[in-house]
């Protein structure tokens, strides 16, 4: 008997996976300024692209990561629509005009504001960011590059990920620690000089992206110590580095790929490494010893932000479907369209969503506008967008399932896979806890600093 896949509709149900309206959500005004007309065109070929080629094969890249060879790597559908989006010009577009001022390595020198528009788009589906190569880790580990690594380092590693041939991993968090304090990690980076190598020893988990087979190389945090003066005295701050180090050195062992809320997310995956002992040139040390603090920093910035907008524009695909739902769903004699509680909560998930994604554009603004001696204003607006947009989309997608019931946590819709990234959202790139805590002691120092 054929049993049908986990994420076919019953007969007379909608095809949820593949739904979405003609045009894209109303452009945000941005009090009186107007957007660029290159801007409003490249926005509508995005929404254009994703509406036709990235959510009708959603649903077979979702029955892949089920499939037995789901670790080998991806369905060919990925790079055609690769492929076609770069034709389009529909590429790098998290390389903003600060990164990629020339558009040498294939930016669209977009503002961060410019860019936010387009990057909530690519939060309808999780696989459009990756169609438009502007996905994590590697547009992370491309900012680290771009911002920090030498020209040399960037022809080697970066080359090859801003045209999309290959992937990466950041390697940072462990499990003995709390690595959500950058300051703890453990796994070390010994260098030596005068022979001209690094020694990386240490484990490594939820490394994202590690399990694709096409990932060729880590940059991983550790603990930086020097044959020359071992026992030297640093500060918390300049005792880390950032080394490349390629995935088939020897030594390295990429293992179990952990599930999040159940999703393995694979190929992709979210593994297990450790560095035996694994040598590679000093050369491949990124900025120069003792930076990596710096450079982790530095790394999470627009990140942050972009996944924020993503979570928007999954809130945004939600409310969509459930209107549709309602409006053909009748209870207890009424449409739930008409029902006054179910109405409450579209107009309540409407609020909770406006108000992440103007918090998003504030802080896409405040990046590109905030001068060096205004940047704690800026780090401010990211860590606010950073807490309350997960929670509010946590919010609106626990109410989009209550509103569907039993196909809300079923996998005949999206929602129960972005309910589960928008959780685990609030974890990654630092937890609540810590940006909430920027967010006091900035408050604090102000409030103090005022009555002097």
């Amino acid at each position: 008997t054929h049993t049908p896949t986990h994420t076919t509709p019953p007969s007379g149900v909608a095809d949820y996976l593949s739904m979405s309206p003609v045009s894209p959500p109303p452009l945000p005004s941005v009090f009186g300024a107007k957007w660029r007309s290159d801007i409003i065109k490249t926005r509508e070929l995005l929404w254009k692209f994703i509406r036709e080629e990235v959510l009708p094969n959603e649903k077979l890249f979702l029955e892949h990561s089920r499939a037995p060879d789901r670790w080998l790597g991806y369905p060919p559908q990925l790079e055609q629509m690769k492929s076609k989006a770069k034709q389009l010009g529909l590429w790098n577009f998290f390389m903003t005009r600060d990164l990629d001022p020339t558009g040498v390595w294939g930016g669209q020198k977009m503002t961060h504001m410019e860019y936010a528009l387009m990057c909530e788009l690519t939060g309808w589906s999780p696989f459009a960011p990756e169609c438009i190569n502007s996905s994590a880790p590697d547009t992370g580990n491309m900012e680290v590059l771009l911002r920090y690594a030498n020209q040399a380092q960037k022809d080697v590693y970066l080359r090859p990920l801003a045209d999309g041939t290959i992937r990466s991993c950041f390697a940072m968090t462990e499990p003995e620690v709390a690595s959500s304090d950058a300051t703890n990690i453990q796994t070390q980076i010994v260098t030596n000089t005068q022979e001209g190598w690094c020694e990386v020893t240490g484990s490594k988990w939820y490394i994202s992206g590690a399990s694709d087979p096409r990932c060729k190389f880590a940059l991983v945090l550790g603990r930086h110590i020097d044959t020359a003066q071992p026992d030297a005295k640093r500060t918390a701050h300049d005792r880390h580095s950032v080394v490349v180090v390629p995935v088939d050195a020897r030594g390295v062992s990429v293992k179990a790929s952990h599930g999040v809320f159940g999703f393995e997310d694979a190929p992709h995956g979210h593994a297990e490494i450790t560095f035996d002992r694994v040598r590679v040139p000093i050369t491949n040390l990124i900025l120069g010893a003792g930076r990596g603090f710096e450079i982790a920093q530095g790394r999470l910035g627009g990140g942050r932000l972009h996944h924020c907008l993503r979570l928007v524009g999954a809130c945004e695909r939600a409310i969509h479907l459930v209107c549709v739902r309602v409006q053909n769903r009748v209870a207890f004699g009424e449409s739930l369209a008409k029902n006054d509680n179910v109405m409450q909560k579209i107009g309540e998930m409407r609020v909770m969503i406006e108000q992440a994604r103007w918090l998003c554009l504030h802080a896409a603004h405040m990046l590109d506008t905030t001068d060096a001696l205004k940047k704690t204003d800026m780090h401010r607006a990211i860590a606010a967008a950073k807490v309350a947009t997960p929670r509010a989309a946590q919010r609106v997608l626990d109410m989009c399932i209550q509103l569907f019931g039993a196909a809300g946590v079923s996998d005949i819709t999206p929602l129960a896979y972005l309910y589960a990234q928008a959780r685990t959202i609030r974890l990654a790139d630092g937890p609540d806890e810590v940006h909430l805590r920027t967010l006091a002691r900035t408050e604090m120092y102000g409030q103090m600093k005022s009555k002097l």
